[in-house]
């Protein structure tokens, strides 16, 4: 992880680099709040609870973005109030522009995700997706999410990397770098203005701080007090699938990128995460996939 040492120069370097990030962060991640985006959702949030979804009278997003995770919940009626929360204030902007487009209402307050001003015990629900790898003080942090959980109250954080399956997605990656040439030139693409730099994906890699361990984040919940603590892997073959091409079409000026290769992108990720979902998940440890779910109830 190349991310600078201090606690106060992390949590500096993620709210301008995602605040500068906002702007395309849905197109780039391909997020969406039609019928495709709400299953995703649900679906990850049913594979940490290990069954259904119920209702979530008040919910709590740590570090959500654009609203992938609330505002499909929302929609899906699993969660009736949601507050969220980010550290970075360009991607609250993002999600309520988000929210006014799909007719939704919801809080958003800019806060550190280790000192949330929220009372003690407001909440049904705390949820967070690929947000604790940022988070300098997980100690801390976890601390804070016990406090504003209500009794019975349920911890969710999905998206988050796996130690390992960090290393083995760096294969794919790595061969995507070298084969970008030759990819731009058979699809016709220009060369990046940033590629020279490494591209997105280096920075991105800048603000990172962790990777899991897979007993790690179980851990964490358990030494802030929470119980019946679960870590599930999530994404092998998709992962790997995913990367490869996001790697390239980081090295591309996006308009280059054909709309073809993004529909094959796109849907070949679906029918991957489907395999990994029926197929793998239940029968590989949690350490091998590049994502870790974790959920836990405070007492």
């Amino acid at each position: 992880m190349a991310a600078p040492g201090t606690a106060d120069a992390i949590r500096d370097l993620n709210t301008r680099y995602h605040d500068v990030a906002a702007v395309e962060y849905d197109t780039k991640w391909g997020i969406g709040f039609g019928p495709t985006g709400r299953a995703q959702v649900t679906g990850k949030l049913a594979k940490a609870l290990g069954h259904p979804p119920g209702h979530y009278t008040t919910a709590l997003e740590i570090g959500a973005g654009t609203g992938y995770f609330s505002l499909n919940l929302v929609q899906e009626g699993v969660i009736g109030a949601a507050t969220c929360t980010d550290i970075a204030p360009g991607m609250l902007a993002a999600l309520r522009a988000n929210a006014d487009r799909l007719g939704l209402s919801v809080h958003t307050r800019v806060c550190d995700a280790e000192r949330l001003p929220f009372p003690d015990a407001c909440f049904d629900l705390v949820l967070g997706h690929a947000v604790l790898h940022h988070i300098p003080d997980l100690g801390r942090a976890f601390g804070e999410f016990h406090r504003v959980l209500r009794p019975g109250g349920q911890l969710v954080f999905a998206g988050e990397p796996a130690r390992l399956g960090d290393h083995l997605a760096a294969v794919p990656k790595r061969a995507a770098v070298a084969l970008a040439p030759a990819w731009r030139a058979l699809i016709g693409a220009r060369a990046a203005v940033h590629e020279h730099r490494g591209g997105d994906h280096g920075m991105e890699f800048s603000v990172d701080v962790h990777a899991f361990a897979g007993g790690e984040l179980r851990r964490h919940a358990l030494a802030a007090g929470f119980q019946e603590a679960r870590v599930r892997g999530e994404e092998l073959v998709a992962g790997w699938f995913g990367w490869s091409n996001r790697t390239l079409e980081g090295t591309a000026r996006p308009q280059d990128v054909p709309w073809l290769w993004r529909q094959y992108a796109y849907h070949g990720y679906l029918a991957l995460q489907a395999l990994d979902t029926r197929v793998l998940e239940g029968r590989l440890p949690p350490a091998l996939f590049y994502n870790l779910i974790l959920s836990a109830r405070r007492p």
